[in-house]
């Protein structure tokens, strides 16, 4: 095994694991942060999706050696006020929710470098994360409205 330091949340954490190991179960195994979600293993549906320095990454296929040192933000650090949260809050986004957390998480991505998207690049943006519940709908729409909020709340 190996020390290695993450910063997740804004805490500072030391995990002895392989560096080989998946960002992904030092989250959920190591730190006991599972709202990431484990969903294919090889970055296709983004249930597993958090921010690394604030992009959007596929935990289950980026190791914690190479994401040692960085900002790595999971749904678990998004503020209780942040505009997604509210949003898929007043949305009332989840059906099953095992893939909302990286459906959170790539919008917080999207919002970042995009506070205005239309619904083309909401689609676009969160077009690999899946939802085998199909709540697309209310997901674009939760965008729209955490877009709106986050704009309210700059002015």
């Amino acid at each position: 095994m190996a020390m290695h330091r993450l910063r997740v949340n804004g805490i500072e954490y030391d995990v002895d694991v392989p560096g080989g190991t998946p960002l992904l179960w030092a989250l959920r195994d190591e730190l006991g942060l599972t709202g990431a979600k484990y969903g294919c293993g090889i970055g296709a549906c983004g249930a597993c999706t958090s921010l690394v320095d604030d992009r959007a990454v596929r935990t289950c296929v980026s190791t914690v050696a190479e994401q040692a040192g960085r900002r790595v933000t999971t749904v678990e650090g998004l503020p209780v006020d942040h505009p997604v949260r509210r949003a898929w809050i007043a949305m009332d986004v989840a059906q099953c929710g095992y893939c909302q957390p990286g459906q959170m998480m790539a919008a917080v991505h999207l919002l970042r470098s995009n506070p205005d998207p239309t619904d083309a690049q909401i689609d676009e943006a969160l077009r690999d994360n899946v939802c085998r519940c199909g709540t697309y709908h209310r997901i674009r729409a939760a965008v729209r409205l955490a877009a709106r909020l986050g704009r309210e709340a700059a002015e």
